[in-house]
């Protein structure tokens, strides 16, 4: 069968519709599949669509029914994707959840899905037992390979399922759950976000415009490196089989030499990672610009994106007009606001007390509306007055598993409280300021970082943590030694700041997206004397 038009709603036939169009674009791995060590790098439409078909054969054959929930959890990867789709095509619900997560995070997570089946390593087994936690017993268990010491009691290995026949088509409908994931979990435990086929074509229906520029076309190489647990995963996969790039490239691991090998194969024209991926690749961009030469288009989720680490990618490309997509959405409601930078803009602000990307443009036209309220009465505040961001879209998720009050007390109506704190100026335009929890009085975390950054030599990161009983604290990451000096001449015409914390970067704590997980930083920089209220109504 042909298919044309737009992909379908529902993830359990996205990729037999990818197979059956005329044209179709071609995957490529850094790694082969966990779920097919030895499947090779690269596939095509039609071994993507059969891997989704196999998947739906081995959960079938494991006792999962209709109905049933199944818990992935594995090292990122875009299979993950494909074991949600063969979940899906079965009527089967998949929870995508990194094993990036605390184990502990982990434990709760499956506590509240009850899953009729968990999908695992044996290294997320062994990490949960050295930390005192159990993840063995949440239904069903089929492992990816064989533990050291033995499977555990009713475990099964995915190996001894291959060949398992492959069930009929059962879909579920378009307003029940089709797949869930979670969020970033930077202050707690990770929220299970429930999508249905109708939700996630609302957050979808963007990039499956033909937005100029921004889509691939058929001669694009696009380079994807982000948590394939996630929501933003599967609008990604449902856009790009829609438009067929050349080539899909994933880099699942994040890790920079990884990632130089992948980019001496293919030179991408466009490349997404989430913000401190994309620092995190600073040391290499110096050392090797020309790998980045060709990209026409970087795009970044999850996260505030900082100039300093912007600039530099936008300086390494030889095309003429590269440009920067800085995304502002949600696992919860999908794209909110986004805006575009060129390589000219760019650099004009360098340095200054603007320096920051923290200006979204206008909420995407048809897909959402965007209100400022008072967090304490929850009125509408005028334009250019700070509050808390309410948005109202049809790509809102359905439900937090297992935690459906915390769920209704995120809702007014239909409105959704996004717990980002900012406001609109005169024209409309969205300013980003803090995440309500993080919140400094009378200024912006997230615009003094951005500026801090450019200005201080060899930084890598630096974290604003606000304090009730003083200035709020800088967490300083640099590539060689600190200045004190450097820093005093940085923050000279700034507001005041306690004197820095320095640490290394890799000893920040980070969730699976690579977000800083600013509270469990809290408490190890401010350990027995932090008195500080942080206002949590909202995460």
């Amino acid at each position: 069968m042909t298919w044309t038009g737009l992909p379908p709603k529902h993830l359990g036939m996205l990729f037999d519709w990818h197979a059956g169009k005329r044209r179709q674009t071609e995957m490529h791995l850094d790694r082969p599949f966990d779920i097919a060590p030895d499947g090779g790098l690269v596939y095509d439409g039609a071994a993507l669509a059969g891997l989704v078909q196999q998947a739906s054969a081995w959960f079938s054959a494991a006792g999962v029914r209709r109905g049933d929930r199944v818990a992935v959890i594995k090292r990122n990867h875009f299979d993950m994707v494909l074991l949600a789709a063969g979940a899906a095509r079965i009527g089967a619900v998949a929870a995508t959840i990194s094993s990036a997560n605390r184990s502990v995070h982990l434990q709760e997570m499956l506590e509240k899905l009850q899953p009729r089946l968990t999908l695992t390593s044996s290294d997320v087994l062994d990490r949960a037992r050295s930390a005192g936690v159990d993840l063995a017993h949440a239904g069903r268990l089929l492992l990816l390979d064989e533990p050291q010491d033995g499977l555990p009691q009713g475990a099964t290995l995915l190996r001894e399922l291959q060949g398992s026949v492959v069930p009929e088509v059962s879909l579920g409908g378009d307003d029940e759950p089709m797949m869930i994931t979670h969020t970033s979990g930077t202050t707690s435990t990770p929220k299970l976000v429930v999508h249905t086929p109708s939700s996630a074509r609302a957050g979808t229906r963007l990039e499956l415009l033909p937005l100029p520029f921004a889509v691939n076309g058929s001669r694009d190489v696009a380079l994807s490196s982000i948590s394939f647990a996630h929501s933003r995963a599967y609008a990604w996969a449902a856009a790009q089989l829609r438009w067929a790039p050349k080539r899909l490239v994933i880099a699942s691991s994040h890790d920079a030499a990884d990632v130089e090998r992948v980019l001496e194969t293919h030179r991408p024209s466009t490349v997404e990672a989430t913000p401190n991926v994309f620092q995190s690749w600073v040391p290499l961009l110096r050392r090797r610009p020309e790998l980045f030469g060709h990209v026409r288009y970087y795009m970044n989720t999850f996260d505030m994106m900082h100039p300093s680490i912007a600039r530099q990618f936008l300086q390494a490309s030889r095309r003429t007009m590269p440009m920067w997509a800085h995304s502002w959405g949600q696992s919860e409601v999908g794209p909110i606001a986004g805006s575009a930078w060129g390589r000219r803009q760019m650099l004009s602000h360098a340095g200054t007390a603007e320096d920051n990307m923290n200006t979204l443009g206008w909420p995407w036209p048809g897909l959402i509306r965007l209100r400022v309220v008072d967090a304490d009465t929850g009125r509408r505040v005028r334009r250019g007055e700070r509050g808390v961001f309410m948005v109202k879209t049809p790509a809102l998720c359905t439900d937090y598993w297992g935690d459906t009050e915390r769920y209704r007390s995120k809702r007014a109506g239909e409105w959704w409280n996004t717990g980002d704190v900012g406001y609109q100026d005169r024209l409309g335009r969205v300013h980003f300021v803090d995440r309500a929890v993080d919140a400094i009085d009378g200024t912006s975390a997230t615009e003094l970082e951005s500026v801090l950054l450019e200005r201080l030599a060899g930084a890598l990161e630096i974290i604003l943590l606000a304090r009730d009983d003083g200035d709020p604290v800088p967490v300083v990451c640099v590539d060689g030694e600190f200045s004190m000096a450097a820093w005093r001449d940085a923050t000279r015409d700034l507001p005041a700041l306690a004197e820095p914390v320095v640490m290394p970067w890799s000893d920040l704590p980070r969730t699976s997206t690579w977000k800083v997980r600013r509270k469990e930083l809290r408490q190890t920089i401010f350990v027995g004397g932090d008195d500080t209220v942080l206002d949590e109504r909202f995460i």
